[in-house]
């Protein structure tokens, strides 16, 4: 696949995938369309049960994406401490989280206007 072919929802797909691959847990995408003031179209939120875990999964989503859609990250940040590292794709962000900063930060309940989709771990 070129990457001039890959929709956003694909790359969401994409995304969700790269986590399941390193078992992230408690997967959701927020779709942000229909929010005129959202800084993208969409975000993929997770999380991981360690900052070994948090890291593991945010290089797999890196190398899965890469490797799937040729598209790399905007950004990346986080890495430093592996509590919240965040990934930018351009229309989509990516959140991999320890359990305590996600709910902390409670980025669902920010955006939850968006339509939310949850995902099944596998």
């Amino acid at each position: 696949m070129k990457k001039e072919d890959v929709t956003t929802e694909q790359l969401v797909a994409t995304i969700v995938e790269g986590i399941r691959n390193k078992k992230g847990q408690r997967i959701v995408s927020l779709d942000l369309r229909k929010i005129t003031e959202a800084p993208v179209e969409y975000m993929v939120i997770a999380e991981g049960g360690s900052p070994t875990q948090v890291n593991a999964i945010a290089d797999e989503v890196d190398y899965y994406v890469r490797t799937q859609t040729h598209i790399h990250p905007l950004a990346t940040d986080g890495k430093q401490n592996a509590e919240w590292i965040a990934l930018d794709y351009g229309t989509v962000f990516v959140h991999i989280m320890l359990r305590p900063m996600r709910e902390y930060y409670d980025i669902e309940n920010l955006w939850s206007d968006g339509t939310t989709t949850e995902y099944a771990a596998d």
